[in-house]
Parts: C-alpha cells; sequence; structure tokens
C-alpha cells in the first residue's frame, strides 16, 4: 500500500486523558495527520458551523473524519451525531464513535444515526495505538473519502 493520505481528523471527547492518550497513540503510530480537539457536543456543532471561536476565516477547517464520544457535557456525541446526519451540509463526513460504552442500546442506536464504526475504547496505551493504526490502515489508505476543502 501507498502513504496513507493526510486527512483532518476531528475528535469529539470531554476526557482530557482520553484526549492526550489519543494523541500520544497517534504519535506512536507514527501519524501526522492533523488532530482537532473539541470538548462536548456543542463545541463540535460550533466548530462544523464555524460559529463561536471557529468563525474566523480557517479556523475550522473541514475535517475528513469525525472521532465522537457519546459521554460528553452540555450535548452528548448521540444528539451531536443526530444533528450532523441531519444537516445536508455535514452529513457526508464520515463519524467514528470511539466511547467507553459497551450497550447493546448504543450501538444500535449509534448505526441508526447513520455511525460509520463503532469502536469501544480501549483500556490501555497499547491497546489504542493498536486501534489507531487499524484505523488509519482502513480510513487512510483503502477507504476511498471525499476530497474536503
Amino acid at each position: 500500500m501507498g502513504s496513507p493520505r493526510q486527512i483532518r481528523i476531528l475528535m469529539a471527547d470531554d476526557d482530557p486523558e482520553d484526549r492526550l492518550l489519543t494523541q500520544e497513540a497517534f504519535e506512536e503510530a507514527n501519524l501526522t495527520n492533523e488532530l482537532t480537539f473539541v470538548e462536548d457536543g456543542e463545541e463540535l456543532m460550533d466548530y462544523l458551523h464555524r460559529r463561536g471561536e471557529y468563525a474566523a476565516e480557517g479556523a475550522a477547517p473541514r475535517p475528513g473524519l469525525i472521532l465522537l464520544d457519546l459521554n460528553m457535557p452540555r450535548k452528548d456525541g448521540r444528539e451531536a451525531l443526530e444533528e450532523i446526519r441531519s444537516d445536508p451540509e455535514l452529513q457526508g463526513i464520515p463519524i467514528v464513535v470511539l466511547t467507553t460504552s459497551r450497550a447493546d442500546e448504543d450501538i444500535l442506536r449509534t448505526y441508526n444515526l447513520g455511525v460509520n464504526s463503532f469502536i469501544t475504547k480501549p483500556v490501555t496505551f497499547e491497546g489504542m495505538v493498536t486501534i489507531v493504526r487499524q484505523l488509519a490502515g482502513y480510513w487512510f489508505e483503502i477507504v476511498e473519502l471525499p476530497r474536503v476543502s
């Protein structure tokens, strides 16, 4: 396979330790994709709609992939997913749920709302590195994604 495409990743997760773990896993896996973090569903929607602190030109480049936690304050991942999938401007962005939940109802509901993949967060750093490598192999090398501007 060729070298992975550079796809901007937007991660919505309220847990600073999980954000740091993901950042370090990307570094350990030698991925150079730009990884941007937002802390809840409200901030995610502000980013995607380029409002508030993301209103300035270039402040919120469109992501090629969203990593979405389900359990966040203000607006949870389920609500954000539903809003994204109902918006014609945003509905084509691939979304991978990355959460601690293993609940069958969360898995079923998110797939019914149009999530592309559902992954339960690993409990170890090594597990996260493995997931990041597998995500990269699939989303950046195998899958054909639309070009974003």
